[in-house]
């Protein structure tokens, strides 16, 4: 049906020829983060329905993200017109609700093809059923998947290890290293992993390096343990035991730090550092920030939806990933499936409609030319340290402005005067996006509207997200069995018009 490289490689290809120059990283000196959702339908014409022959399908990007960083809680705003998570994964997200927004405007007004069909109640739409949403990500998500394993024979910065040593440890690890000339270009005298015991952290996410307006990063390529049996006990405690009998002697490290109320980690040398399974927020250098890592955020999607508490209105149910591919980068399947799913597996007494998926997890071996790992080993030694870029780019399968460039949560070039002014927001602000979901209120007669928004007066962003009564009755379930620590921002920075 489609393979995790055909889906990086769509994606890749989409970024260098789909997006303009402006918000990408400035050449040799600047890297960044990609992420994207992938739309997968079979095509028109399959008349030949032979059981044994693969079903072709289309693939389509609908929506892209990039970006490294997030905004301290000192920078929030309660008018809704900031973004306070610019991470890849956050942007693609909420450029993927604005694509929703219009599919909706399309099936409920003007009657066009869309990807949604009408639901049994009124008012309410449901996903066409032969669609599905694949979501890409360049790069391990920060917080709790890139707690991964390091083995004892990972020399200074090692590359992937084909997945079928995990399978066939007699195979000789050094057979299927990558040539030592894609070794060398991965070498990276700044990188965190650049000798094996050293005590600073190793971050595929690369967070240890936050500023103030945090920042996240793809770490050089590293042994791919996707295939390895560790539990999360073992990756708790300072030893494991990978296949063959390589020893797990250190883990990579997350900088997304621990939210008030969870155990915490123990900081000790080796692989006990980081206690697994926790709920972590990204980190501000003294200014600390309320956004979730996006290991938490992909675990909420995946019990949630990616639609949010807005559109839920008009929705007979969620809105669910089928698959999250990675890119070419440090990873693990353990550590992913327990981030994502395992987590949140035992939650239960979900309204109709929701539950805790089991989410496809793939890896590329495809690596984002414009990832860290990439452009350092392009660059020349004499052309100073690498950044991250500043800027984050949001774009969606819509017909007007598709395009979303944005720098410190406002669009590229504002002004501290312009601020709180109407072209100073992100077309994928709280605002933003609230202003679009009001729209198609408005463009619908109230006689179909969905029984969530007839019983009250609603006026507020706020008031909107808590009528979505099913939504919330997940979302305090998901707390109440799995996320209780989750750190919810105040109700005053949702009363905005």
């Amino acid at each position: 049906m489609w393979t995790a490289d055909e889906i990086a490689r769509l994606c890749y290809e989409h970024y260098g020829s789909r997006l303009p120059k402006q918000g990408k990283p400035e050449p040799n000196r600047e890297w960044t983060l990609l992420a994207a959702v992938v739309k997968i339908q079979p095509t028109a014409d399959q008349a030949d329905d032979r059981p044994d022959r693969p079903v072709q399908v289309t693939k389509e990007v609908v929506s892209v993200g990039t970006g490294t960083k997030c905004i301290g809680q000192s920078k929030m705003r309660k008018s809704g017109d900031i973004l306070n998570d610019s991470h890849a994964e956050v942007i693609a997200r909420r450029s993927f609700q604005r694509y929703l927004l219009h599919q909706l405007h399309l099936a409920a007004t003007l009657k066009e093809e869309s990807i949604f069909v009408p639901g049994t109640q009124r008012g309410l739409w449901k996903l066409r059923p032969d669609l599905l949403f694949v979501f890409f990500s360049s790069h391990t998500p920060c917080g709790d998947a890139s707690i991964i394993p390091m083995l004892e024979f990972e020399d200074q910065p090692c590359c992937p290890v084909s997945r079928d040593w995990a399978n066939n440890p007699s195979v000789e690890a050094s057979g299927n290293l990558e040539a030592p000339e894609d070794k060398r270009k991965c070498e990276d005298s700044d990188s965190p992993v650049t000798k094996k015991m050293r005590l600073e952290p190793r971050t595929p996410d690369g967070m240890a390096h936050h500023q103030s307006f945090g920042n996240q990063e793809s770490g050089p390529n590293s042994p791919d343990v996707s295939s390895s049996n560790l539990t999360a006990e073992e990756l708790a405690t300072v030893t494991g035991m990978a296949p063959g009998g390589a020893k797990v002697v250190d883990v990579y490290r997350t900088g997304a730090k621990c939210v008030p109320g969870e155990a915490g980690d123990s900081g000790k040398p080796g692989a006990a550092y980081h206690q697994v399974g926790l709920l972590r927020v990204k980190p501000g250098r003294g200014d600390r920030t309320c956004s979730m890592s996006c290991s938490d955020k992909l675990a909420r999607w995946n019990v949630l939806g990616c639609q949010g508490a807005l559109l839920m209105h008009f929705l007979e149910e969620p809105i669910y990933l089928s698959a999250v591919v990675i890119g070419k980068c440090p990873y693990s399947q353990e550590a992913m499936q327990r981030a994502l799913i395992g987590r949140c597996q035992n939650v239960s007494a979900l309204p109709e409609g929701f539950g805790v998926q089991e989410v496809k997890l793939q890896q590329s071996d495809l690596l984002f030319e414009q990832s860290r790992c990439a452009v350092q080993a392009k660059k020349a030694e004499n052309q100073g340290r690498l950044v991250p870029c500043g800027a984050a780019i949001g774009w969606s399968a819509v017909p007007e402005q598709p395009l979303d460039v944005t720098a410190n949560g406002f669009p590229q070039g504002t002004t501290k005067k312009g601020i709180g002014r109407l072209q100073a927001r992100s077309r994928i602000s709280k605002v933003e996006l609230f202003r679009s979901f009001q729209k198609l209120l408005s463009s619908i007669s109230e006689d179909k509207w969905p029984d969530s928004l007839r019983v009250q007066k609603l006026v507020t962003y706020h008031e909107y997200k808590e009528a979505a009564s099913t939504y919330q009755q997940a979302w305090s379930a998901l707390r109440k069995q799995a996320f209780g620590s989750w750190i919810r921002n105040p109700p005053d920075y949702q009363q905005f018009k």
